[in-house]
């Protein structure tokens, strides 16, 4: 595949285009020199649009696109549970979660990990917060990227990941989250008209021109099984989506920590204008939640029926993006790097949020000015994002699938994060030293399940080993005489009743992916 001159010029339009409009939001008025909620929190003025928008920008990415593609390549329609269950979890944190971190008023999740437990519960999962996003996640999408872009252009893996880091940090460094959010719905609306494109022209073309409708038709008739969402024991795939437990079991896990404790994530709802608006633009990202197979998930699948013979499962969608004529490929081609773009930016972002404010005001120089703290977060963007260039290749260059790898690492955390934030909300026994445990037992757990039961799926593992975690920590903490902490959060003095809206939305959600599953099963 190779871009045409007009393709080129598109997409050279929509970079320079989106710099010069990131950095025209992020100006500040006449005398007002931008501080750490400017930088760090827009300054705490997100609307609910841009909050829906940035929350969705920064979710997909190359490892959605490119790596949930192979999957519908492979698995089939059962992957999309990845998607449709993160659309009820949002709410579920729209209602209860986000109504406790907005009332603390906190900058970053291991912030309010100190005001409910201490200072080195706060510090620990700062310093793992900081080793993951940079090692794993901004690694991962650097080099999920650059084999994106090398795929489709032919464009060397090293020219790509040097692009891909330029150019996230070119319109994200200077307005810090507020040019990330801002633009990020720029981001979704061409990440949507790309990714339909391409599955309209997949269906097309299964048709013989015949129109999208009449290519899924004959998808369900030639491809039944690639529609079952829960899939039987005896699946070859069942250790990747073990049957019900996308309903009931790990799943759950999994998308909460992602979802409600995931730094560059809620990142955005913290710094919306109020509760309200916050809550609207969650329930907005839930319905863009329940489009999204289409885009990344659908693709893959019309590539099982056009071209069955694929190397690898993640060859789909770029074989599918040789379908968008030239002139439009451009803006297909831009739509994919505008989704891997606004992941970085927004990782970039929250790494330098959680260094600035939990390691170096916490611990290095609690007097730090205002105008240092944004510099310095300026400035660790950078760097986080060099480094995350120079170690891509030898750390994933021999990686099967980059997508197994954040899976398998993250998850040794998942569990832990979950069991001490849930307990933290809504048990006000729940001591530091339990939280510490509950940390330290889910890496220790996870690594054992996976030394010695390796056939063990995944997404089981994590719930097990969370419901060990809640166990670990429920019995330090009765152990240590079951007091009610000091720094336990007063639930009886925060809100958690919702708009007539937001709950309309909210049966909206439920009823569209019971649907779903219903009519898939």
């Amino acid at each position: 595949m190779s871009l045409s001159t007009v393709d080129i010029t598109a997409f050279a339009l929509y970079c320079v285009a989106l710099v010069a409009i990131a950095w025209w939001v992020s100006r500040e008025k006449a005398g007002h020199d931008k501080n750490s909620e400017d930088y760090f929190l827009a300054g705490k003025s997100l609307p609910w649009w841009a909050i829906g928008a940035s929350l969705i920008a920064a979710n997909i990415s190359a490892e959605q696109i490119i790596g949930m593609s192979g999957s519908g390549f492979a698995i089939g329609l059962g992957i999309a549970s990845y998607e449709w269950m993160a659309a009820i979890t949002l709410l579920i944190i729209g209602k209860y979660f986000l109504p406790i971190f907005l009332k603390k008023g906190i900058y970053t999740m291991p912030q309010f990990l100190e005001e409910r437990y201490d200072h080195r519960v706060r510090i620990i999962m700062a310093v793992f917060w900081l080793a993951l996003y940079v090692l794993v996640n901004l690694t991962s999408v650097l080099w999920l990227g650059a084999l994106a872009i090398n795929a489709i252009t032919g464009l060397d893996l090293v020219y790509g990941l040097v692009f891909l880091a330029a150019f996230s940090v070119g319109y994200s460094i200077y307005g810090g989250l507020k040019a990330v959010a801002l633009t990020d719905i720029i981001q979704v609306v061409l990440l949507i008209f790309g990714g339909l494109l391409v599955s309209y022209l997949a269906l097309d073309k299964i048709a013989d021109g015949q129109g999208a409708w009449t290519g899924f038709s004959m998808m369900l008739a030639e491809m039944p099984e690639k529609f079952d969402m829960i899939l039987d024991p005896s699946n070859e795939h069942y250790i990747s989506l073990p049957g019900i437990s996308v309903l009931v079991g790990g799943l759950w896990i999994m998308n909460l920590s992602y979802w409600g404790f995931n730094q560059y994530i809620t990142q955005r709802t913290l710094a919306a204008k109020s509760l309200a608006e916050a809550q609207k633009g969650i329930a907005f990202a839930a319905y863009l939640k329940l489009l999204m197979p289409v885009i990344v998930v659908l693709p893959g699948i019309a590539a099982a029926m056009l071209t069955p013979d694929l190397a690898k499962p993640d060859q789909a969608y770029p074989e599918m993006m040789k379908l968008v004529p030239q002139g439009l490929l451009g803006i297909t081609f831009a739509a994919l790097v505008a989704a891997i773009a606004s992941s970085l930016g927004s990782m970039v972002n929250s790494i330098s949020t959680i260094f600035t404010v939990d390691i170096y005001k916490r611990v290095i120089n609690p007097e730090v000015s205002e105008h240092k703290m944004v510099w310095l977060g300026r400035v660790v963007a950078v760097l986080s994002m060099i480094v995350a260039v120079i170690i891509a290749r030898p750390l994933l260059g021999n990686f099967p699938q980059a997508f197994q790898y954040i899976q398998e690492f993250t998850g040794f955390f998942t569990p832990g994060i979950v069991s001490i934030f849930l307990l933290g909300f809504f048990w006000k026994k729940a001591t530091a030293l339990s939280a510490l445990a509950s940390a330290f037992a889910s890496v220790i757990l996870s690594a054992l399940f996976w030394l010695f039961l390796p056939e063990f799926p995944f997404m089981d593992r994590v719930g097990v080993v969370f419901l060990l975690c809640v166990a670990i920590s429920v019995a330090l903490t009765l152990a240590a005489g079951s007091k009610e902490q000091e720094k336990a959060i007063q639930l009886g003095d925060i809100d958690f009743s919702t708009s007539g809206s937001y709950t309309l939305l909210s049966i909206g959600v439920l009823v569209i992916t019971a649907a779903l599953y219903i009519t898939w099963w």
